[in-house]
């Protein structure tokens, strides 16, 4: 409890995204590039010459997202990659298209996420929505990846030997049921949606965080050896469309204490992008590193 509270107070940042390396040649993704953090980090990339595949699930929103990164980058805009983390036949396609433009991808970003909405709200393969999205979608998207990432590691001179997969968590995970993740929710048959349901969404949301933490720590153990860095972090509280399924009043107390997407952005942007970044394998990083 404390250590959430804390952020609500962050010390100002070491790190400003200006620091980034120039990336001209190196290939990334970001995962809900559309939004908040996201297209935030998107713009940083973007300013720093990086190749970036913007993911996101509605074409609409991504064309306002790439609007609006042209604006603020001279014209660079990002390639839209259209990724369904809710949809595992989404999700392979969106895979399997990158592979065929690309041969090599220096970092994954797995940013996209879903916090707090209704229950009842499942998956397109009848898994508990943020579950679902949070960890089940990025694990299969990033598996799928794996060995474009390896041969990255393994043959980019712009790589040094690595590349990175950089997933995003939160404070939620000091809010975990207790006993940890609930495994009972999160299944597809009748019983696991009761279990969802008497569990409540932000247990829900909480119990996600943690899987994106649990996930990023064994692909950092599998991987290592192949060249694999492997990161979690903690943005922040920031005020961002994933608020969007709180009540209204509750959102609007909580907007008191939030800061704004771009708060967030340099947490992930300096464990994906800096030298320093490639000794976090298999760590987590807090806000404002």
């Amino acid at each position: 409890m404390g250590n959430s509270f804390s952020q609500g107070f962050p010390p100002k940042s070491h790190f400003t995204v200006e620091q980034i390396p120039d990336m001209t040649g190196q290939v990334v993704i970001v995962t809900g590039g559309n939004a908040g953090v996201g297209k935030e980090t998107c713009k940083a990339l973007l300013n720093k010459n990086a190749k970036v595949y913007l993911a996101a699930r509605s074409k609409s929103r991504a064309d306002d997202a790439i609007e609006w990164l042209k604006s603020e980058t001279n014209g660079k805009a990002p390639i839209f990659l259209e990724l369904d983390l809710g949809n595992l036949a989404s999700i392979r396609k969106a895979a399997e298209e990158f592979k065929s433009k690309e041969q090599e991808l220096h970092v994954l970003f797995n940013n996209a996420g879903v916090m707090a909405p209704p229950v009842d709200q499942r998956t397109a393969d009848g898994y508990d929505l943020q579950f679902g999205t949070n960890v089940l979608g990025h694990y299969f998207f990033t598996t799928l990846l794996i060995p474009i990432l390896i041969h990255t590691a393994k043959n980019s001179p712009l790589a040094h030997g690595h590349a990175r997969v950089i997933n995003t968590s939160s404070s939620a995970v000091y809010f975990i049921p207790k006993g940890g993740i609930v495994w009972e929710t999160l299944g597809t048959d009748a019983s696991s949606v009761q279990a969802a349901k008497k569990l409540g969404t932000s247990s829900l949301y909480a119990q996600s965080k943690l899987g994106n933490v649990l996930f990023s720590n064994e692909l950092a153990k599998r991987y290592a050896e192949q060249g694999i860095i492997s990161s979690s972090l903690n943005p922040g509280n920031l005020q961002t469309d994933l608020q969007r399924h709180l009540p209204w009043l509750v959102g609007k107390i909580l907007g008191l204490f939030l800061y704004p997407a771009s708060y967030g952005a340099p947490t992930q942007l300096w464990s994906g992008t800096m030298p320093e970044g490639e000794s976090h394998g298999g760590k987590a990083s807090l806000s404002e590193p």
